[in-house]
């Protein structure tokens, strides 16, 4: 028998739930979702739980996100709204997650992308590795960051999220910690110890014990990206990484290159629109809204065909161009509020159906 994909566990004073389907990364499909926001339910008032543990049995990964193969298929089989709970579960298994009254710590040991950081970045302790691979690379299948990934995203330094979120950078642990992904370093050969560790001590206090691990390489700083980044438009980003000599502009111009340009202009409107909400929930009530009518377009289909599933990696975007991108479709994107609204009133864990 295979594992199951969520493994859950009390040992001594701490709840783990331990992602177990490796031969996937971890991706998240509507059962493991519905499956962990009925644990932290069952959690949340039970005194002899005092912590949670995020983890996985892979050391590939944390969870890379999102099935989307799944996603895609419950599209072509059963429509828009059918495609869309997934996403909706997660995101209030992301504002579960985050408002949780008991500490919750996540191992984002390996790849941590899209809803992986969904579900581990947000809670109140956050460890990276240095095998961590963290990013929110939606616009490769005409999608855009979420799962809380552009709030995280919208608070980095300087303009460092805008060059994630559009690229679909990976971060390292330095990195991610950086950005605001995550919060502590330690070496994935002493997860063991933390998690034996947290059975029998708060885990503010086994927080505050790990020792400092070496920097890694963190990438330009917010400095140096700002005379690129500070645009008005996507199209002003490419034109100036394009004539930009560092390696690191080169690198991105190559990664913008191969985005849905349409998901490239909601994201930087996204972007900047996040920059202005008071918080994570009304961030999750926006990228549900733009994500419902990604789906909606051929582009996500064809990202996911050409990434996923064919893997010729020549996606056939419509429109193919940044310039026949509308400027008035995006705005709308935005301000269509009423139609995809995610209820935010039930967010709140005891009223999660």
């Amino acid at each position: 028998m295979p594992p199951e994909p969520i493994q859950t566990t009390v040992q001594g004073a701490l709840g783990r739930i331990t992602l177990g389907r490796p031969e996937a990364l971890n991706a998240l499909n509507l059962d493991m979702i519905n499956h962990l926001a009925a644990t932290l339910r069952a959690w949340r008032h039970d005194p002899g739980v005092e912590t949670v543990l995020l983890d996985s049995t892979s050391p590939r990964a944390f969870c890379a996100g999102g099935d989307i193969r799944a996603i895609r298929a419950l599209l072509r089989e059963r429509g828009v709204e059918a495609a869309t709970q997934p996403f909706r579960h997660s995101y209030r298994l992301a504002s579960m997650l985050a408002g949780y009254p008991k500490p919750v710590v996540s191992f984002l040991d390996g790849i941590c992308m899209g809803g992986g950081v969904g579900l581990g970045g947000h809670v109140r302790h956050r460890i990276v590795t240095e095998r961590a691979c963290v990013a929110m690379p939606e616009n490769a299948i005409a999608l855009t960051p979420d799962a809380g990934g552009s709030y995280l995203l919208a608070r980095a330094p300087g303009l460092s999220g805008l060059r994630l979120g559009l690229t679909g950078g990976r971060m390292n642990a330095t990195m991610a910690i950086a950005a605001g992904f995550a919060d502590r370093q330690a070496p994935s050969g002493q997860l063991e110890n933390i998690r034996r560790a947290l059975t029998h001590t708060p885990a503010g206090l086994v927080m505050d014990s790990l020792p400092p691990c070496p920097a890694l390489d963190g990438g330009p700083d917010t400095a140096t990206i700002a005379p690129v980044y500070d645009a008005p438009d996507v199209a002003t980003i490419m034109a100036r990484l394009q004539t930009h000599p560092a390696p690191w502009a080169q690198a991105d111009i190559a990664a913008l290159q191969g985005a849905c340009p349409f998901s490239l202009c909601i994201t930087f409107a996204a972007y900047h629109a996040a920059r202005a909400l008071p918080d994570l929930d009304h961030v999750l009530e926006q990228e549900f809204q733009l994500i419902s009518q990604l789906l909606r377009r051929p582009d996500f289909a064809e990202g996911v065909r050409a990434r996923l599933i064919d893997k010729d990696n020549a996606p056939r975007w419509s429109p193919a161009t940044l310039g026949a991108v509308s400027g008035r479709e995006i705005a709308s994107c935005l301000q269509n509020h009423a139609s995809f609204s995610l209820d935010l009133p039930v967010l709140d864990t005891d009223q999660e159906q």
